[in-house]
């Protein structure tokens, strides 16, 4: 019997904060939701570790920064486990997006939470619960490229899918996302970047521009006879010249 349920039964959540009066304002806004059922709590990793498994919850809230087994150590542990939980952090902290995107959790809430930002949290939840879980698929081997980037947003941090961005540029000591109209600062070097990203996806043409490769339209010269690649929304780059001859292979050439 698979220890997840699906996705038409209430959500079993599962609280894990060093801190009771955040557990107790998590379990009122929990409360408030008739699809979601509290399964269990505990003050530290090590017995919520020990409970996880004798409760079976969907999603773990499960607050970073604890004494002892740290919220991100517990992650770990429970994807080691035989049925995969969501993870959604609660933290009063923004400096560990990078350590929660390395477990893949689905969300990532700053304290005080609100109850609107929870209910988006949970409802993420629930859709990996129904779509991953219920079925208990077999563990893909982790890819070594990035799949995701946690982006800073008003009230805490988003995920962005890496498949969903068009295009990377360089400003100073920060790389800006561009995905859907929206765009994003992270603190990164573009060549870091570079090697992290999926060369079947994403190419670099220049110093400072990493594109989707797929949205790349058409190569053309420019006016001063250098190379510019066209996008599919009419935008257009210039071609780096270390860039060129990989960028040229894109067409065969």
């Amino acid at each position: 019997m698979a220890e997840a349920t699906s996705g038409a039964g209430p959500l079993r959540v599962f609280v894990v904060d060093d801190e009771p009066l955040a557990i107790e304002r998590l379990q009122l806004l929990l409360a408030r939701r008739a699809d979601v059922m509290l399964v269990g709590t505990a003050l530290d990793g090590e017995s919520a570790l020990r409970l996880i498994e004798a409760v079976r919850p969907d999603v773990l809230l499960l607050d970073i920064a604890m004494p002892g087994m740290d919220g991100i150590e517990v992650a770990r542990a429970v994807g080691r486990l035989a049925a995969r939980r969501a993870i959604i952090f609660v933290t009063a902290f923004d400096n560990f997006a990078l350590a929660a995107f390395d477990v893949a959790a689905v969300d990532y809430l700053l304290k005080p939470v609100e109850e609107e930002r929870l209910a988006r949290a949970l409802d993420r939840a629930r859709a990996t619960v129904g779509t991953h879980m219920s079925a208990a698929p077999p563990a893909a081997a982790p890819s070594r490229f990035v799949q995701e980037f946690w982006v800073s947003q008003k009230g805490g941090l988003v995920r962005v899918d890496a498949r969903d961005v068009e295009k990377i540029t360089a400003e100073r000591d920060y790389m800006r996302l561009h995905a859907g109209g929206r765009s994003w600062l992270i603190y990164h070097t573009i060549g870091g970047l570079e090697e992290e990203l999926d060369p079947e996806l994403f190419i670099r043409i220049h110093r400072s521009v990493i594109l989707r490769r797929d949205l790349i339209a058409a190569l053309e010269h420019d006016e001063s006879g250098g190379w510019r690649a066209r996008l599919s929304d009419g935008s257009a780059h210039r071609v780096g010249r270390s860039h060129v001859a990989k960028v040229k292979a894109i067409a065969g050439r």
